[in-house]
């Protein structure tokens, strides 16, 4: 279910650092809101983590309330959240894929989503 609360969304923010997971939904879009100055009403997914980084929570809008997904994790893993506190961070839903499996969201070494081949002659 997390990977597709981001299907047709315009972005997928990350808030940096880790969020009390005692704020339920109404919480998280006050935060959206007043901290990082966004609309929680909008085409985009937030994404928080909490301190121990074992559990996100996904909160996106669905044109009448709000979606709020919460994910653990088991067995002493943990997700690869960026430290930056405080900060919100626009990613793609790659970058979400590789974030629910474990990795870094910034992968040096991964192939480019989309190559411009406009100056190539085939």
């Amino acid at each position: 279910m997390m990977q597709h609360i981001a299907d047709g969304a315009e972005h997928i923010y990350l808030a940096l650092g880790s969020t009390d997971f005692r704020k339920q939904q109404n919480g998280l879009a006050s935060l959206v809101s007043l901290k990082f100055k966004l609309d929680p009403h909008g085409a985009s997914v937030f994404l928080f983590c909490n301190k121990r980084h074992t559990s996100l929570r996904a909160l996106r809008w669905d044109g009448n309330g709000f979606i709020l997904v919460t994910k653990w994790l088991s067995d002493e893993m943990k997700f690869q959240w960026p430290k930056n506190q405080g900060e919100v961070r626009d990613i793609t839903k790659r970058q979400l894929e590789w974030l629910l499996e474990g990795l870094q969201i910034d992968q040096k070494k991964a192939h480019p989503e989309s190559i411009d081949t406009s100056d190539m002659i085939f």
